[in-house]
């Protein structure tokens, strides 16, 4: 699908909070830089070759965050300034932009005349919800967590002020929706992000009996609790992803954890088939590799929240965990690797969140934001 040619040749700048790896975000960015090809990228930073070539091959356009020291490690040590860099971009000539928002871009001042859609990822966690599991004494020690704090709490304030410059809001979740109306006071239509249903399928591989998690190591993931959790049931446990917290799992995790870092698409996919069951013990916004592995045909474990009330179907496309507590995950693991899940009941459940689907609901919002009369609030 031709973006495109659904919305007349308006000239349409997308805009993206920091391009910085592939993560959930960065895909669903990936698909609206296919959808409209010619559109221009805007962004706070950008790390290159960080991303996938169908984003690095547009135009970008940075912040000035972009020349501070050693930006591609700290970048989110400079969180302060964001609220001055996004208020920086130039968005003069375009018709539509298209932000997709965890942090501060969805607060970028447009023109009078320029409508501004805001894919919202999630409202700013750490500034809301989360500072303690991001900024708290225990992570970050006692008086820089005391230092943080009112930062933070005026980082929310000013997210809140500002939460008026995207004339619509579109949540990746219901759950994301509940967010939007709590701390911005703004509704939200739902339209799920895209799962690669052609890329992530089934296929005849020997199951290995491993748990399997695909994740950001980062404090709200709850990957801690995993790990103790897999130990107690007895199953192996192997862990994709890097991040922050890494040094801190892996002096927990005992011989039957391995940590594999960063892994090509196809390796990940490798992984799902052969695993017995992916795990999602933190409470999600949304959730891509829980989709991404029931694509493969495999069962999900996951905390009963947030965005896994969504993706997954209780007792057969995977098993809700009602409370986050070793014992209780402990139990769902050895649950999961014991129950003969169907793998063609699980592939048709994700199949329902593919990407044409997404392609279509995004255009249709695209095409009602443009033929709104300017001004026009959702």
């Amino acid at each position: 699908m031709n973006g495109t040619s659904r919305v007349s040749g308006a000239r349409i700048a997308l805009a993206h909070d920091w391009l910085t790896g592939m993560r959930g975000g960065e895909r669903v960015l990936e698909v609206l830089c296919q959808l409209y090809p010619r559109a221009e990228l805007f962004t706070l930073v950008h790390v290159n070759g960080s991303v996938a070539s169908s984003i690095e091959g547009r135009t970008v356009h940075r912040s000035f965050v972009q020349r501070l020291p050693n930006v591609q490690r700290w970048y989110r040590h400079y969180l302060p300034l964001y609220p001055t860099a996004v208020e920086q971009f130039d968005l003069d000539q375009v018709d539509l932009v298209i932000s997709t928002s965890h942090c501060a871009i969805k607060s970028l001042v447009t023109p009078g005349r320029v409508r501004h859609l805001c894919y919202c990822l999630t409202p700013m966690r750490y500034a809301w919800d989360q500072f303690d599991a991001y900024f708290g004494p225990d992570r970050v020690g006692r008086w820089p967590s005391r230092l943080l704090k009112p930062v933070l709490s005026h980082l929310a304030r000013w997210d809140r002020d500002t939460a008026a410059r995207a004339d619509r809001y579109v949540a990746i979740s219901q759950h994301v929706a509940q967010r939007i109306a709590r701390y911005y006071n703004r509704r939200a239509s739902v339209v799920h992000p895209p799962v690669d249903t052609r890329f992530y399928h089934p296929a005849t591989l020997a199951d290995d009996h491993f748990l399997l998690i695909v994740s950001a190591l980062v404090p709200y993931k709850r990957i801690d609790v995993a790990i103790r959790a897999s130990r107690m049931a007895g199953v192996p446990l192997k862990i994709v992803g890097v991040g922050p917290e890494r040094a801190r799992l892996q002096e927990q995790a005992g011989p039957t954890v391995e940590f594999l870092g960063n892994r090509s698409d196809e390796e990940v996919r490798d992984l799902y088939r052969r695993s017995a069951a992916l795990v999602m013990p933190g409470e999600e916004d949304f959730g891509i590799a829980p989709l991404e592995a029931q694509a493969c045909g495999r069962p999900v474990v996951a905390l009963a929240r947030g965005g896994a009330l969504e993706t997954v179907v209780d007792g057969t496309t995977g098993l809700l965990v009602g409370d986050l507590s070793d014992e209780a995950l402990a139990t769902a693991m050895r649950d999961a690797v014991a129950t003969p899940f169907d793998p063609a009941v699980i592939r048709r459940h994700a199949e329902r969140f593919g990407r044409d689907r997404f392609e279509a609901e995004m255009a249709a919002c695209v095409e009602e934001t443009l033929a709104a009369p300017v001004g026009t609030r959702w």
